[in-house]
């Protein structure tokens, strides 16, 4: 998928316009312009915020993904500097985006 191609299905600020359309070729291309690469540790937190969006209807803050992950793998997966790593400046935005998520409400 080339730039073009995801401009056209985002909105002005880079999310995905209809969150039922995501495929894993949108994460990749999202990804990329975000300056990631991504790694099994980093679809095991998309899916992760998919499956919150599907319970909530929303995208998570950084404190309910830190929480939320924390519930379902653990500690060591489940805090700010782990998620940081993979998902740098805001895990909430930037995972939410890439996992073709609508921006979480309290995110800059």
């Amino acid at each position: 998928m080339d730039a073009t191609e995801l401009k056209l299905l985002c909105d002005e600020r880079g999310f995905l316009i209809d969150t039922s359309a995501w495929v894993t070729e949108h994460a990749e291309a999202l990804a990329k312009e975000e300056g990631i690469t991504l790694t099994p540790a980093h679809w095991e937190i998309l899916y992760l915020l998919r499956a919150f969006h599907t319970e909530f209807e929303e995208s998570p803050a950084n404190r309910a993904l830190v929480n939320w992950v924390k519930r379902h793998k653990g500690p060591d997966k489940g805090n700010s500097i782990y998620l940081m790593r993979l998902f740098p400046g805001s895990p909430a935005r930037v995972g939410s985006r890439i996992a073709g998520l609508p921006k979480p409400k309290n995110c800059l």
